[in-house]
């Protein structure tokens, strides 16, 4: 039986392993019933070692050649050995151009990004990531933003990745286990639930290729590798999204409505 056709996707997260943990398995569903699929990774240079890792990470997932903005870690000097600035200190204005160019370039139909919290444990790179993704996407659609970074594009949809208190579950001890925080979403918030549970295995080869996060202990690459597989599974067969669709809005034109 075919595979139904799905939109063009779009990934944009911080670091290399985001795209595996909190999108992976749409990323697969997309790819594997023939979407075209990206993932732009904010942090960490090619000459670092996870730059190969978010490549062979991509690869399992069907998300093309890793597109990076060039920038640095907030908590890691060294995925930046170069120098380079860091996500959190660099001017608004040129990460979002830096991301216009790559939307523009790939055209997606759809954008997935992180949510305002940071996800779960709220670090700065995350919140910094959603702040850029949002301005990117609407500013792509502008001709007279950026006009040197192509031609222009609205994608038909954002999507933030999120994790609603209701579907935390197991994830939310094993964070606390290691001393991280849980900033979960009112449920409200979440739009839409994915079971990718058809794409678990994909996703969780994808997760593993990101091999230096899977040999530390406190990192979650690391904390799901050391987790009997069913308990995994459960974790990783649902993502949760929060819809933020760009441009004008359906209903009365007349009115500002909900």
């Amino acid at each position: 039986m075919n595979q139904p056709s799905l939109p063009s996707l779009m990934g944009v997260f911080a670091h290399p392993d985001d795209e595996s943990l909190l999108a992976g398995g749409v990323l697969a569903q997309h790819h594997a019933a023939g979407a075209r699929t990206c993932v732009v990774t904010a942090t960490w240079t090619p000459t670092t070692h996870r730059a190969p890792e978010l490549a062979d990470a991509l690869a399992v997932l069907g998300g093309g050649s890793p597109r990076l903005l060039g920038y640095a870690d907030a908590r890691n000097p060294a995925s930046a050995p170069d120098g380079t600035v860091r996500l959190v200190d660099a001017p608004l204005d040129e990460a979002v151009g830096r991301l216009v160019a790559h939307i523009r370039e790939f055209r997606p139909d759809i954008v997935v990004g992180h949510d305002a919290l940071g996800q779960l444990t709220g670090h700065p790179d995350h919140r910094r990531a959603h702040q850029i993704t949002l301005l990117a996407v609407e500013a792509a659609a502008l001709p007279h933003l950026y006009p040197d970074a192509g031609n222009p594009w609205q994608p038909a949809a954002l999507y933030a990745a999120t994790h609603p208190e209701s579907g935390v579950g197991p994830l939310g001890p094993l964070l606390q286990s290691v001393g991280k925080s849980l900033l979960a979403v009112p449920d409200a918030y979440a739009t839409t639930t994915v079971d990718v549970s058809p794409w678990a295995a994909v996703k969780m080869r994808a997760i593993l290729a990101h091999r230096s996060e899977v040999a530390r202990e406190r990192p979650l690459p690391g904390l799901l590798a050391r987790l009997p597989e069913p308990e995994r599974d459960e974790i990783i067969g649902t993502e949760h999204f929060t819809r933020l669709t760009p441009g004008p809005a359906p209903g009365d034109p007349h009115r500002v409505v909900a």
